[in-house]
């Protein structure tokens, strides 16, 4: 079965990066440096960031469903950044990390849902996909819960 793993859009994000410290704080953002690698994972081109390089954390809302199941939690961004949409390819910061996949369905109620090792992402995915009821995938980084990325079949 195939897959198509999408990152968030840098549009949405793009006037953050021309905000002050101040103005960012005022809308529940800050803006960090990474000091480690594999440590700051940019959610637009799910790629890490390196040490030195600069981010923004702030609270998104991944899953804006008018149920239960709507939810935000802190990601990081990265200025410049493309957007990372690729079929059937799973990012290496996805690869190196436990992750927790969530499947939903068409109205965004939650139907099912398991951790694997990012190494072992696809067949957790096919199985997921294997439920005709489930419509996208939500993927969270399993250890700190935040949101990481979208799938879908492709």
């Amino acid at each position: 079965m195939h897959f198509r793993i999408t990152g968030l859009p840098a549009e949405p994000f793009a006037e953050l990066f021309t905000l002050s410290d101040e103005a960012l704080a005022a809308r529940r953002a800050v803006r960090m440096v990474a000091d480690q690698a594999h440590g700051y994972p940019c959610r637009i081109s799910l790629t890490d960031a390196e040490p030195g390089q600069s981010l923004i954390l702030l609270n998104y809302e991944h899953q804006p469903a008018d149920t239960p199941y709507r939810s935000s939690h802190a990601i990081f961004i990265r200025e410049d950044e493309r957007q990372y949409d690729e079929i059937d390819d799973v990012p290496d910061q996805l690869r190196r990390r436990l992750l927790s996949v969530r499947g939903f369905d068409r109205h965004g109620m939650l139907r099912d849902a398991d951790v694997a090792q990012g190494t072992a992402l696809e067949p957790l995915v096919e199985r997921l996909f294997g439920d005709g009821h489930i419509a996208y995938l939500h993927i969270h980084m399993a250890r700190y819960g935040c949101y990481a990325a979208r799938v879908d079949r492709a």
